[in-house]
């Protein structure tokens, strides 16, 4: 009786060790293996197709961002210090060399007309000068046009020209900057770069900044570093500009075999497959495998067409790219090759490390064969 369970529990056993050592494809793992990856390819009867890096893929696959403004900002010129804006109220002083003059009372050289306001269409009336163009202009300039419409009828006027009400051109700044608020322009701040300045700065990192101005109806962004590598962008500001300073929110999602893996911001405006696996922690030594570097992307049919040497695909495509960085060009080609927003970097599990993970499997179920045995020898 005692050799028939012995030999019952040696048998239970062996089926174990057997039943592991089939069902090793079932061990735990971080995902798909390179031949179940490749049997999803199109060409295999899947739905994706699966494109091997090389220099022609990288070329064509190189989009980055285009950001820059528009001609409507950046051909804007600078405006003066104190423009006059529809809405501001003006204080005017005309001086005439005459006892009787055109506006002043009798033994009075001097008219004071305050509270002259500037209407929606951006004049005031000046009697006399008749309608004056005042919106655009800065004090200054007012006071030349009045003295100029005057010294027809009045002999050596002399004008004065002041702000009573009014804020002037003003800019908003949102978002992540030092100082948000409402600045005026005024002659140091006329200009995007000295207006951020004046605000204390951006507070996220200058690689991965960006800047979005909306004026009226127009709107346009750029990157914070090209406000400084290309002077067309330090655009000239206009009363009303609103400014938003804001973070890059472009990210790819990093899986497998990599030193972390999770959802991951991008560091820079551009981003290579070499420096998102750098960015993760590298591959991991114990688990990795540098021949299934993959990127899942949902592909623009125009690019697709141009990686697969096509033209009747519509719509975006799945497509995998496999990165290989044993070749001897395959650190070069991970250098090249452009990741975008929403890309998923997958690095499969070297063939070492599952056949690890069944030996372990194999010497658990052994202990514990020798433990049933340790069991059946006390009786």
């Amino acid at each position: 009786m005692i050799l028939q369970v012995k030999r019952w529990a040696r048998s239970v056993a062996l089926f174990a060790v057997l039943g592991t050592a089939a069902g090793c494809s079932l061990l735990p793992r971080t995902g798909p293996n390179k031949s179940e990856i490749f049997a999803g390819s199109v060409q295999r009867e899947g739905d994706a197709f699966v494109v091997a890096v090389n220099d022609r893929v990288t070329r064509a696959t190189a989009l980055v961002p285009s950001l820059g403004f528009s001609s409507g900002f950046t051909g804007a010129g600078t405006l003066g210090s104190d423009t006059i804006n529809p809405g501001d109220t003006l204080g005017l002083t005309i001086w005439e060399n005459v006892d009787d003059g055109l506006l002043a009372d009798q033994g009075v050289n001097a008219t004071v007309l305050e509270e002259v306001q500037v209407d929606g269409s951006g004049f005031i009336f000046v009697p006399y000068a008749g309608r004056v163009r005042a919106a655009g202009n800065s004090p200054e300039a007012v006071r030349r046009i009045i003295t100029e419409k005057l010294k027809d009828q009045t002999p050596d006027p002399q004008v004065e020209v002041r702000r009573v009400a009014g804020d002037g051109s003003t800019v908003s700044l949102m978002g992540a900057i030092t100082g948000q608020g409402v600045y005026a322009i005024e002659r140091p701040t006329r200009t995007l770069s000295a207006m951020i300045a004046r605000a204390g700065g951006v507070t996220v990192e200058p690689e991965i900044a960006k800047i979005t101005v909306l004026r009226g109806a127009n709107k346009s962004t750029i990157w914070f570093q090209d406000l400084y590598s290309n002077p067309s962008y330090d655009i000239a500001l206009r009363g009303g500009d609103r400014i938003l300073i804001e973070e890059d929110t472009r990210s790819y999602t990093a899986l497998g075999a990599t030193g972390t893996q999770s959802r991951v911001p991008f560091e820079s405006q551009t981003l290579s497959a070499l420096e998102a696996i750098a960015q993760v922690g590298g591959l991991r030594s114990n688990a990795s495998d540098p021949t299934g570097v993959f990127v899942f992307r949902n592909e623009p049919a125009e690019i697709a067409n141009t990686v697969l040497g096509r033209a009747d695909l519509v719509g975006a495509q799945r497509v995998v790219y496999v990165l290989d960085l044993t070749k001897p060009n395959g650190m070069f080609m991970a250098r090249d090759f452009v990741i975008r927003d929403g890309d998923t970097l997958y690095v499969t599990e070297a063939p070492f490390t599952q056949w690890n993970k069944t030996i372990s499997a194999l010497t658990g179920s052994l202990a514990a064969v020798d433990a049933v045995n340790t069991i059946n020898d006390t009786f």
